[in-house]
């Protein structure tokens, strides 16, 4: 009854709770961009206020040297003996420079059931969906919560979460619990929630290959003379196959897996949808293999920028160097060693002529791949079916999200709860992000049971 009681409270005051987002997502709380750290800094402050308001007494922005802040909040009224679980959300934002927005990205606006704005749903309603369901449990159970609660938020995301090890080290009180709830995932639909439990990682390399002390007329030595340019196509195809895939480290997940990836509703009107297909456009045959799969469990390789001539920069002539920058998603499970060994024996016996040298970018983010297993992810299910009506999915990311990685790490031994507010519509760090009304509805009453289930594990 209690529960049910807290879940009603947040469905009558969802417009209030849309009104606290709306406020945030004012902000441009962007980081990638020094002109607005002042605004990264205004929205931790408003947050610190917020969950003092909520009873977190000890919230505090806390600021490292070189580094953006990070708000940390703790409510451990309900006893040493009960459940302690953190609750990880980011508040920076993606730029928007440049984008073609229907309106205004950092006015929000609601059309057809959906809120616009960036920050939308990557990262601000994953996150207010649990300030909501603390405002619940609080007016309704004599201010009281079933379980302690830590709330760990940070201001650098959408930049790689570059300090967040150093905000752990020194900060570890705020991360030490019995549960972590990531707020920062994608649900596959607008009537299936998702659990996430998969991420590729990310491996930047740069290709070069060099044949000449110079460029050479192409009329009077083309056809015997190396060209550099055709050398550095042929050999990027070879990591592909006819369908322009990476066909380089693709992994075989269990047949339960792939037996499961078939409930995920990608079909081609949703795939064209989101990827902004036009008209003639085809999506890539199957092959055999679920859309799920291809785009949260095999490879993918992506040509960044090459040193071949722009329009205007035109010349008959054999090249004689030229460079490629890849990007490459790991599968989850896959290390940046393996793909490095792939590609070594891919670009041996390179065209006649041609040196290829293979240079690695330090930076990236690992894969990661969890098996969501024991009595956290049992109260996960009993929380989203009384919600939802049905069990979470088992769903994964194509991209990567280094705090992720940085969690899986650290707290291997703790249950990660991977969720959120992001559809296959959200059109995250893109024009128009957008959060389904509903789905955040139903984040709300599912974290007022989780909070429930989690206290009895």
């Amino acid at each position: 009854m209690i529960v049910a009681n807290a879940a009603d409270y947040a469905t009558k005051h969802f417009d209030e709770t849309l009104e606290l987002l709306k406020g945030y997502l004012q902000i441009p709380a962007i980081s990638c961009d020094e002109r607005y750290f002042p605004d990264v800094e205004k929205l931790a402050n408003h947050l610190v206020d917020a969950l003092k308001q909520r009873g977190f007494a000890d919230a505090q922005k806390v600021c490292l040297e070189r580094a953006l802040p990070l708000v940390i909040a703790s409510d451990m009224s309900a006893g040493p003996e009960a459940k302690t679980i953190v609750i990880y959300g980011h508040f920076d934002l993606q730029p928007v420079e440049g984008e073609d927005w229907d309106s205004d990205p950092h006015e929000p606006e609601v059309r057809n059931g959906r809120l616009y704005a960036r920050g939308s749903a990557d990262d601000m309603g994953g996150w207010v969906s649990h300030l909501a369901a603390i405002d619940a449990w609080r007016a309704t159970n004599d201010a009281k919560l079933p379980v302690n609660v830590k709330f760990v938020l940070e201001g650098e995301e959408e930049i790689g979460s570059p300090n967040l090890e150093r905000y752990m080290d020194e900060y570890p009180d705020a991360f030490e619990a019995d549960v972590m709830i990531l707020t920062d995932c994608e649900n596959p639909s607008e009537e299936i929630p998702g659990l996430t439990v998969s991420l590729r990682g990310l491996y930047e390399v740069s290709v070069s290959c060099k044949a000449l002390s110079g460029d050479v007329h192409s009329g009077l030595w083309g056809n015997m003379g190396p060209d550099a340019g055709n050398a550095l196509t042929l050999l990027i195809a070879r990591c592909l196959d006819e369908n322009g895939r990476m066909k380089l480290g693709r992994m075989e997940p269990p047949e339960s897996w792939r037996a499961r990836a078939r409930e995920v509703p990608l079909n081609d009107e949703v795939i064209r949808d989101g990827a902004n297909l036009l008209k003639d456009a085809k999506v890539l045959p199957e092959s055999g293999l679920a859309p799920a799969e291809w785009l949260w469990r095999q490879p993918a390789l992506t040509i960044l920028s090459t040193t071949l001539p722009r329009p205007g920069q035109e010349k008959n002539a054999l090249r004689a160097e030229a460079s490629a920058k890849l990007s490459i998603r790991l599968a989850p499970g896959q290390t940046r060693e393996e793909m490095r060994a792939y590609l070594n024996e891919a670009f041996q016996n390179p065209p006649p002529g041609v040196v290829v040298e293979l240079h690695e970018k330090e930076s990236g983010a690992e894969s990661w791949l969890y098996e969501p297993k024991g009595p956290a992810f049992e109260a996960v299910d009993r929380a989203y079916e009384a919600v939802w009506g049905i069990k979470p999915l088992e769903v994964g990311i194509g991209g990567s999200i280094p705090f992720v990685a940085i969690f899986g790490r650290r707290f291997s031994d703790l249950p990660l709860i991977l969720n959120g507010v992001m559809d296959p519509k959200t059109g995250a760090h893109g024009p128009n992000e957008s959060m389904s009304l509903e789905v955040f509805r139903k984040a709300i009453c599912a974290n007022v049971h989780l909070y429930d289930e989690l206290s009895r594990i």
